[in-house]
């Protein structure tokens, strides 16, 4: 099965995804780990797991993570950071992953990609029975920053169709695929490190703007880089987390 054309562009900047994309708290892993019951040692798969950036959170908490992650580049900066052994080949369609094998699935920013039927159908299978899955979006908030509304403006206008955005209510994908529970959503908020190099990464880092032909990307970062130049960027600014939990629902 393909990745989504947009997905497929993330292989190519890997290393600003990595410098620029945020990484989770110690209290988003917490909310995971007390309202799905785990305890340390309790085996979890990040799926679509990038570079890995929720997986380190996971495995900080003392949880036992396996992250798959399809793309080559982006799989080797994740081995580079948690290890060979944690690390799968495979895509949320066909998980490489054995029946009842976890008791949680965190998706990080990526569920949007995925077949969503096909996907929560290999997700239940690798599930123990009322094992727990959730999805993670999370956003900085620019609102500190004197070029917040310019820039977003600029890369708001550059979008074309998204399944991040356009796609339907993740309640309704799941009562449409039956065998889950009504999803419980949860906001964590935190303060992250910024500066305008780590933001012009993570604007590099967006699928829309890596999947632009190079002389319009490069001829975009550099006017959005002019603009952030200009301005005031805070030395941190939060980092809003929305968690959609459910569980595998019983018979």
């Amino acid at each position: 099965m393909a990745l989504h054309p947009l997905a497929e562009q993330f292989d190519s900047i890997a290393d600003a995804y990595e410098r620029g994309r945020p990484g989770y708290s110690a209290g988003v892993v917490g909310l995971i780990a007390a309202e799905l019951g785990l305890a340390p040692g309790d085996p979890v798969l990040d799926l679509g797991a990038g570079t890995g950036k929720l997986t380190r959170a996971l495995l900080a908490h003392g949880l036992d993570v396996v992250a798959v992650e399809p793309q080559p580049a982006m799989r080797e900066l994740l081995a580079g950071r948690v290890g060979a052994e944690r690390v799968r080949k495979g895509m949320a369609e066909a998980i490489p992953l054995a029946q009842g094998s976890v008791a949680a699935v965190t998706v990080a920013d990526a569920f949007h990609w995925f077949q969503p039927h096909a996907a929560l159908a290999e997700i239940g299978r690798v599930l123990r029975p009322e094992g727990g899955l959730v999805r993670l979006s999370s956003a900085m908030d620019w609102g500190g920053a004197s070029w917040a509304h310019e820039v977003g403006t600029t890369i708001a206008e550059l979008r074309p169709e998204h399944p991040s955005f356009d796609g339907p209510p993740w309640a309704q994908t799941l009562a449409q695929a039956g065998g889950w529970t009504t999803p419980r959503e949860f906001g964590v908020a935190f303060p992250h490190p910024s500066s305008p190099e780590q933001v012009l990464d993570h604007i590099l880092s967006m699928s829309w703007m890596a999947g632009l032909p190079q002389e319009a990307r490069t001829g975009t970062m550099q006017r959005i880089a002019a603009i952030i130049s200009a301005g005031h960027t805070p030395a941190q600014m939060p980092v809003r987390v929305t968690l959609e939990m459910t569980t595998r629902a019983s018979d």
